[in-house]
């Protein structure tokens, strides 16, 4: 595992959910080594998909941009170390301007660099 303690950059998760991802994280990294990214990222995704079902999508890195739709409350950009973890839960745009301001599930375009 990476020694050092997980920094949240951005989220808007529940804080039962954040230390859920954190967690899973933690677990990840004593399976796999920081060279196997997209092993972390299965690991984490298909447990979220497991427990707040499906829809998630997870980037592992350390050097990546995003520019991603993500639904309310299902999103978080943490590094542990140098290796940057993004999860979230995809959501599709609404066309009609006046529902997607009354969707409140849904968040606005989120960048992280």
């Amino acid at each position: 595992m990476l020694e050092g303690k997980a920094v949240i950059g951005d989220t808007d998760m529940l804080a039962a959910m954040q230390q859920h991802a954190l967690d899973l994280a933690a677990k990840a990294l004593d399976f796999f080594d920081v060279t196997e990214p997209t092993d972390i990222a299965r690991l984490l995704k298909k447990e979220f998909d497991t427990m707040y079902g499906p829809g998630w999508q997870c980037i592992v890195g350390t050097d990546f941009g995003s520019f991603v739709t993500h639904c309310y409350g299902c999103f978080i950009h943490f590094y542990i170390g140098n290796l940057a973890i993004l999860l979230f839960k995809g959501s599709a745009a609404l066309e009609d301007p006046k529902a997607e301001a009354e969707a409140d599930r849904f968040s606005v375009l989120q960048e992280i660099a």
